[in-house]
């Protein structure tokens, strides 16, 4: 049995513990959170003994296998590191750190302590990546050259210490923008970034005085939360060999409902998941739209399940995981670019 303890038991620890729980192979061993009512819930809820608000504390419990790391983005770095310090597998949510040198250094870390450090690009294990890269794999669209990935709400700020940058990093790029980047990144088969040119914006703020609440919320939302983030992020991002990807992420936008698409333009034939799946492409010399009968959207339905199964997988056989640190370093080298070509209003090659 893998004994599995999290660092954070907020909103999304609530996925990993799912997951774990059904995993026939994991004990969770240990809970920790520096908010006690949090860390109860959740110790009732799965019945855990072992309850910290230090993590170093917990992390001297010797026969604790792995972490997962699910906290808010200012402490991904120190914890998974002492983590790993500490001769545990890790896997931190996304995105892996504050910035590109943080996320290098628990690359670094994970490396000279011969652990595995695991980032949760969830969207990797959804069904609709699945189908796509199949058809990717088999050839049917040909060289992707362009690529446009929209994640939009029109009020979807989650409150709590998601508006404060200096626990998250940022807004909707860092939080809902790094996950269509890297599912596009993934698809188009991890090409290096190049360039990167963005643009941020804060004109809506958070929308307070919509009476309406956002879709997800914090675990820690109060009415004196802070919201410093950008509201609207857009970015080009060039890859080595040509190719392009165009992104949006909003938490605030005037449109008419909330968007969540990806589309891939290859040679022989495009794609879109919204959120079906749809391919465009030529037959007999006529352009032809094919839809597929079975279901290929994303569904949240076992999606973290496949991720959790993945981790352990990989921590009894010591197989390369899907979603390695490296991935996670290139991931926060665009990010990093696109804040500071927004700031600078200038192209910056990474």
């Amino acid at each position: 049995m893998i004994k599995v303890g999290i660092i954070g038991t907020g909103g999304i620890s609530g996925v990993h513990l799912a997951g774990y729980k059904k995993n026939p192979d994991v004990e969770i061993y240990a809970l920790c959170d520096i908010n006690e009512t949090n860390l109860k819930r959740r110790a009732e809820e799965y019945g855990v003994e072992r309850l910290y608000t230090d993590y170093n504390e917990m992390l001297k419990l010797e026969e604790l296998d792995a972490v997962s790391v699910c906290t808010w983005n200012s402490e991904h770095a120190p914890a998974a590191i002492a983590a790993l310090k500490a001769g545990k597998h890790v896997l931190c949510e996304k995105p892996m750190a504050m910035n590109k040198e943080e996320a290098e250094e628990m690359k670094k870390v994970a490396e000279e302590n011969g652990k595995l450090l695991m980032i949760g690009f969830v969207r990797r294990f959804g069904n609709d990546c699945a189908v796509v890269k199949d058809f990717i794999d088999n050839d049917y669209l040909g060289e992707i050259y362009y690529a446009k990935a929209q994640y939009l709400r029109r009020k979807g700020c989650p409150g709590g210490w998601f508006g404060d940058s200096s626990r998250s990093g940022g807004g909707p790029l860092i939080d809902l923008g790094v996950h269509v980047i890297d599912l596009c990144r993934y698809l188009m088969g991890n090409k290096k970034p190049v360039s990167v040119y963005g643009a941020t914006f804060k004109k809506l703020g958070d929308r307070k005085n919509i009476k309406s609440k956002a879709g997800y919320l914090s675990a820690t939302v109060s009415n004196n939360d802070i919201f410093d983030v950008e509201d609207l992020a857009t970015a080009m991002i060039r890859f080595e060999g040509g190719a392009v990807l165009s992104v949006e992420a909003s938490f605030c936008l005037n449109i008419e409902k909330d968007v969540g698409n990806i589309e891939l333009f290859g040679t022989k034939g495009g794609c879109k998941l919204d959120p079906e799946l749809s391919i465009y492409t030529e037959m007999n010399d006529y352009m032809t739209n094919v839809q597929l009968s079975q279901p290929t959207a994303l569904s949240f339905d076992g999606l973290f399940e496949n991720e959790i199964d993945h981790f352990v997988h990989c921590i009894k056989t010591g197989e390369p995981c899907r979603n390695p640190a490296e991935d996670g370093v290139e991931l926060m080298r665009i990010l990093d670019g696109i804040y500071e070509s927004a700031r600078t209003g200038h192209e910056v090659v990474l």
